[in-house]
């Protein structure tokens, strides 16, 4: 067990390193975030509906890497919320070792990050690390939007 955790460890830190090390002087995320509202870089792929359908709806950025460990537990929640709150709020994982330009461009230093975004467009929380659904579900209620399971055969939210 403490193989695997200096192993996860060490995979964070070097994702780090990596981003911080390409990650232009001076740029915010802010800034970024309204520049370029889908924060996306050519060629991502996310599982998002497109963008007019997504458009008037909040949107959850989660940023990190398929072979990152707090990462791949986010996985299935991830999945869940996009299956049961998609008419609630948009959610996303971009990998930034697949895309780094991606981690620049949303000013991620650390993986997992998750970015919770307004319907227009507005950066409104940022987290850095594991963070569970009811988690989730909590900030989004706190940002004004309404995280009752949208999905007809309801869950316990």
């Amino acid at each position: 067990m403490k193989i695997v955790i200096v192993g996860a460890l060490a995979m964070a830190v070097a994702g780090v390193v990596v981003l911080k090390q390409a990650k232009p002087p001076g740029e915010s995320p802010t800034e970024t975030a309204v520049a370029n509202p889908s924060g996306l870089a050519a060629g991502t792929v996310t599982n998002a509906p497109p963008a007019a359908a997504s458009a008037r709806l909040p949107r959850l950025v989660d940023l990190g890497a398929g072979k990152c460990i707090p990462c791949k537990m986010m996985k299935p929640i991830l999945e869940e919320l996009e299956r049961d709150y998609a008419n609630r709020f948009v959610t996303e994982f971009i990998d930034v070792w697949e895309n780094p330009d991606a981690g620049k461009e949303y000013g991620v230093e650390m993986i997992p990050t998750q970015i919770f975004y307004d319907a227009q467009g507005q950066e409104r929380f940022r987290h850095v690390g594991f963070y569970g659904k009811e988690d989730i579900l909590d900030k989004w209620t706190e940002l004004g939007v309404k995280a009752e399971d949208g999905s007809a055969a309801g869950t316990d939210r």
